[in-house]
């Protein structure tokens, strides 16, 4: 049963306002993966607020050039059958859901991308985004720069208290 104008005109709708707001945007062929594949995968993109979308091609380009800042975007890319992620919160995060999916899922392999300025990303582009680590571990990573020496002084203070404590109770148990 073919889609009508209508319900494809309120799909490309949906898709330019995706593409408005997000700050990234992820397309990986899903050829091979099932219908419960898939409702697994928007589950875990649920949870990292990416929103997952399985649309035509040339509805996702009718809709990329609705959008002033991609309308120069390169779509050449995006051939086959495409899903994809989108995150209006995080740059990163429509790739890394994907790539992760795609480890215990191999069918699913990740193609193209655009980021929130209007620029496309390619195959090898969105795979080193897909690698970098969240938001939170980068967190994470500089509390940890931050709070080393700290760590490290406090070490060596507690250090010379221990010691003088030791040599105290080490006297005492002498006498």
């Amino acid at each position: 049963m073919a889609v009508t104008r209508t319900k494809k005109n309120t799909l490309v709708a949906k898709l330019a306002e995706l593409f408005a707001s997000a700050k990234g945007t992820v397309g990986a062929t899903y050829t091979g993966l099932s219908v419960a594949n898939l409702q697994e995968l928007r589950a875990a993109a649920r949870i990292c607020n990416v929103t997952i979308k399985v649309a035509k091609n040339r509805l996702v380009r009718v809709a990329l050039s609705e959008n002033d800042k991609f309308k120069s975007a390169d779509t050449s890319l995006l051939t086959g059958q495409l899903i994809y992620a989108f995150s209006s919160e995080d740059e990163v995060m429509p790739a890394q859901v994907l790539a992760k999916f795609a480890k215990s899922h191999p069918e699913l392999k990740l193609v193209a991308g655009f980021d929130g300025s209007g620029a496309s990303l390619d195959t090898l582009t969105v795979t080193a985004l897909a690698e970098l680590p969240t938001k939170d571990q980068l967190r994470g990573q500089l509390v940890s720069v931050i709070a080393a020496p700290l760590t490290s002084f406090l070490a060596v203070a507690n250090g010379a208290q221990r010691g003088f404590t030791q040599v105290v109770s080490q006297h005492a148990s002498k006498i």
